[in-house]
């Protein structure tokens, strides 16, 4: 299996996890178990989405799959800060940063293998 620690998009997705996984300790009840559960999951497939991209020589549809999972946690972020899952507005926007981080840094990766193919 290849390496992935030193890869930046993997220490991010590493990050938002953790960043997740404390965050939704903080949820009331009735969202930790939905929408808080749906982050935390979300979170996992992303991580084990980018060890899958960097083990395997065809890359693209992976990124593709990890492209729509960041999208869906992005989505179920919006939805948990709309009905006041999170505690605070910084716990929401440290969510949505590292999100969009995850999607720049897949969309250049992306770029990159369809440039190594053409």
């Amino acid at each position: 299996m290849a390496q992935y620690e030193h890869l930046p998009i993997y220490r991010e997705a590493m990050r938002l996890a953790v960043h997740l996984e404390n965050t939704v300790r903080g949820f009331a009840r009735y969202h930790k178990y939905t929408l808080g559960s749906e982050l935390r999951n979300g979170a996992h497939r992303i991580v084990a989405l980018i060890i899958k991209a960097n083990s395997t020589p065809e890359r693209e549809p992976v990124l593709l799959e990890l492209r729509d999972i960041i999208e869906q946690v992005k989505v179920t972020a919006r939805i948990c800060q709309e009905v006041k899952g999170f505690k605070t507005f910084i716990g929401f926007t440290t969510t949505v940063e590292g999100l969009v981080l995850l999607a720049r840094q897949n969309e250049g990766w992306l770029k990159n293998t369809r440039g190594r193919h053409a």
